[in-house]
């Protein structure tokens, strides 16, 4: 029996401590943007077609539907499926001991007759897809330091291929992994041995090209995108740390050499040096017969003020579509202007062709932080469905040198996947427990609706979404056969708070993952983000805390949305119609089925297509916070999931690669 007496904790993860909280509480109580540029005669598109049955990339495909063909598996008997091999790979740690803790978010990417993965400790294993024998391994022997990160992270590998492979020569084929200190390996797929005719003997070390505000390596969290022979190459950095930072730069890489092609920088020259990041760090999509890469670009330094970069920064927090063999820009649209709440784009948009009032379109869905799916023309960045530039709040006057965008975009289908139309409802369970603490701190907190800009008053702002996001980086997964989005969300709030440089320093307690106080150092402000949680740990809002929602994109209207996963600590599991926070997105198949992992209940789970209906679940040593892989080896269909875990979630690390199949 737990106690009845808590503590708060200030790390993002005490939200899911809140809700074991929760049942020990119970058990001792019984106009549209502009286009920053266009494309003068945009190319005819050639639809998007369900592709082969393999999952060679981060997202299943370059065009970032996450959707398999294969239908050995389907809604009437997914739920016989088995977990028929596992691997556990030993690169884990808690934090506990000497190495920071990990984080393992690697899409098992199926290529070659194999499954490879990259781990957290910056090892590749090629294993049997069918048995999960060890095929080879490779180590990076990367120093294990958390440079950037709150935690050692992973993400996994990239696979490329040669289109006329040379008889008896070795790397043509070759897997990719980026470590945290700037270091990108090409090693061969068929024996795991370095590429020595890639960059130095096998490594290219991109932070070469770190030469403005080196405040920390360019670290290759997520592996590259693979378009022909280009490596496109973005990195991740630290948020909230810095005024001035190394700015977001995107790198065209040759897939052979290592030799650099072209980059693109979303910040000017002048910018660049006075503010940082904007930077590409999650995965970017492609479409190979338009000749466009497209890239979620990131916000501008520092995250939550602004003064120093008053002026237009147009492909900040945007989609901005690039001419793969040049790097030019061919159209852009800016999400959020002047951003000030951390909303970057966190995911590749999703590629699809649409059928909308009779009309084919090819088209791309952008899922962001703030709970919008913007759907645009991915040959011209135009509206499918009218967006909208509506007023937003001023802020208080009181932040020196920020100014405020007066309107910011928003979409009028699909409707907004979080209610932002109020104040999040106070959950009355948290408040009577708290005697009344969670409504107080509503009371004390700034809101004016979406937008509101942060404040060194009282608490600070209440956001919903913020930093957490409505969407996280697992992004969109498409039925093209059905025209089907399906999307999982978080629904988290958080507040936020200035403190002019002198009460920072008095008021610095540390920092979390995702949370806490950051300095913002340089800029006249440091910053404090916390969840909305009362003293016990319990949210202060009303669940659900997660859903998985599916759309029918021809009409842009929700077919069916519903609660996923669980929250869960102690061992107590809470109901399920209070869902789950997630990390992590789905995938979807020809079979009428969704996977996705994503729940802080450490459950991987099978759903309709076409109802929401929980088919099939299994029980994992971690949250599995990658996106599954889906794929077919001796005509036997297999779904893999990574079950590492992530901090933000709760704090439960594993190792394990977990592989479902039907019964032979």
């Amino acid at each position: 029996m737990p106690s009845c007496l808590f503590s708060k904790r200030t790390q993002f993860s005490s939200f899911t401590s809140g809700l074991g909280t929760i049942t020990a509480l119970a058990l001792c109580l019984t106009p549209s943007a502009l286009l920053a540029q266009e494309s003068s005669e945009p190319t005819a598109a050639i639809p998007l077609v369900p592709g082969e049955p393999t999952w060679d990339s981060f997202h299943g495909q370059l065009n970032a539907q996450k959707y398999s063909p294969l239908d050995q598996i389907n809604a009437d008997n997914v739920g016989e499926l088995e977990k028929v091999w596992e691997v556990h790979t030993g690169d884990v740690a808690d934090g506990s001991g000497d190495l920071p803790a990990t984080v393992w978010s690697a899409t098992p990417v199926f290529a070659n007759d194999t499954l490879y993965i990259g781990t957290p400790f910056y090892r590749i294993l090629a294993l049997d897809p069918g048995s999960g024998e060890e095929k080879w391994s490779f180590d990076t022997q990367s120093s294990l330091e958390a440079l950037t990160q709150p935690a050692l992270k992973n993400r996994g590998v990239a696979y490329w291929e040669a289109d006329e492979p040379e008889a008896d020569e070795s790397c043509q084929k070759i897997i990719y992994m980026g470590t945290m200190d700037a270091q990108l390996f090409a090693v061969d797929a068929n024996s795991g041995e370095l590429c020595e005719s890639f960059a130095d003997n096998g490594v290219l070390d991109a932070n070469q090209w770190n030469d403005t505000n080196e405040k920390w390596p360019l670290s290759l969290l997520q592996p590259p995108t693979v378009v022909g022979d280009h490596l496109i190459l973005g990195w991740a950095g630290m948020d909230w740390a810095y005024e001035e930072a190394p700015p977001g730069t995107v790198f065209s890489i040759n897939a052979r050499t290592g030799e650099l092609e072209w980059t693109f920088q979303a910040l000017s020259d002048e910018m660049r040096e006075q503010s940082g990041t904007a930077n590409v760090w999650t995965h970017m999509s492609a479409d190979e017969e338009l000749g466009l890469v497209y890239l979620p670009v990131s916000s501008p330094s520092p995250n939550y003020w602004g003064g120093n970069r008053t002026e237009e920064v147009p492909l900040g927090t945007s989609t901005t579509a690039v001419d793969i063999e040049t790097g030019e820009v061919v159209w852009s649209r800016q999400w959020v202007h002047h951003d000030i709440w951390d909303y970057d784009i966190n995911s590749a948009p999703t590629l699809m062709d649409l059928t909308v009032d009779g009309e084919e379109i090819p088209a791309l869905i952008q899922a962001t932080k703030m709970g919008f799916l913007f759907v645009v023309n991915r040959e011209t960045g135009e509206d499918v469905w009218p967006i909208e530039e509506r007023p937003v709040p001023s802020g208080d006057g009181l932040i020196e040198g920020e100014v405020y965008a007066p309107t910011q975009p928003f979409p009028t289908k699909p409707a907004p996947l979080l209610d932002q139309s109020e104040k999040p409802k106070v959950w009355a369970l948290a408040d009577v427990a708290s005697f009344g603490e969670c409504s107080a701190l509503w009371d004390d907190l700034s809101y004016e609706g979406m937008y509101t800009p942060p404040t060194t008053q009282g608490e600070g702002t209440l956001g919903y979404p913020i930093s957490a996001g409505g969407v996280q980086w697992g992004g969109v997964a498409f039925d093209p056969e059905s025209q089907t989005a399906i999307v999982n969300t978080s629904h988290i709030v958080q507040y936020i708070k200035l403190y002019n440089r002198e009460d920072y320093e008095k008021a610095d307690s540390g920092s979390g993952n995702e949370s806490g106080f950051a300095p913002q150092e340089g800029a006249p402000y440091g910053m404090r983000l916390e969840v909305a949680l009362n003293r016990l740990g319990m949210p202060c809002w009303e669940p659900p805390f997660g859903e998985l929602v599916a759309l029918d994109m021809t009409t842009g209207d929700i077919k069916w949305r519903r609660p996923v996963g669980a929250s869960q600590q102690y061992g107590f599991f809470m109901p399920e119609s209070w869902g789950s926070p997630t990390i992590g997105g789905p995938a979807v198949t020809a079979g009428n089925v969704i996977f996705i992992g994503a729940s802080m209940d450490a459950k991987v789970r099978a759903y309709s297509l076409e109802t929401g209906d929980e088919l099939w679940s299994d029980q994992t040593e971690a949250p599995s916070v990658s996106n599954p892989a889906i794929y077919e080896y001796n005509g036997r269909q297999y779904v893999a999931f990574v079950s590492g875990g992530n901090s933000i979630l709760k704090d439960q690390v594993g190792d394990q690669v977990a592989v479902y199949a039907l019964p032979e």
